[in-house]
């Protein structure tokens, strides 16, 4: 068994308590399904949100889903970048499986699936 980690991204419309957790309960609840992943093999879940979400921490979502309060949760901001997606809270979930990495399925909600098609940055020499 492997830890892997599964990423996950939702729009929010509207920066208050109830629309920060319903978002993040959509989003748990929609990357457990597609990876069918048992709630005692997750590790760990880091969440972040835009700057412009501030009204609640997406960790308390998982309180409310009647996940463990032993699982290990942690908030944080994006950074400030230019041009990027306003209101849209990020996860990743590590979770321990038996799943090859192309097997695990990524899950972008509402406005955050234009992330998907974003292209990744050069790595190496490129300037």
């Amino acid at each position: 068994m492997q830890c892997r980690g599964i990423r996950g991204a939702i729009s929010v419309s509207a920066n208050n308590k109830k629309n920060i957790l319903a978002a993040t309960k959509k989003l748990l609840t929609k990357m457990t399904a597609a990876n069918k992943i048992e709630i005692k093999d997750v590790a760990a879940i880091f969440f972040t949100t835009t700057p412009d979400l501030n009204a609640e921490f997406p960790a308390a979502a998982t309180r409310e889903l009647g996940w463990p309060s032993t699982l290990a949760l942690l908030c944080g901001h994006e950074m400030s970048v230019p041009d990027a997606l306003p209101h849209c809270l990020r996860v990743l979930m590590l979770v321990n499986t038996e799943k090859k990495p192309e097997e695990i399925i990524h899950v972008y909600l509402g406005e955050a699936r234009k992330l998907k098609d974003k292209p990744s940055p050069s790595i190496g020499g490129d300037t």
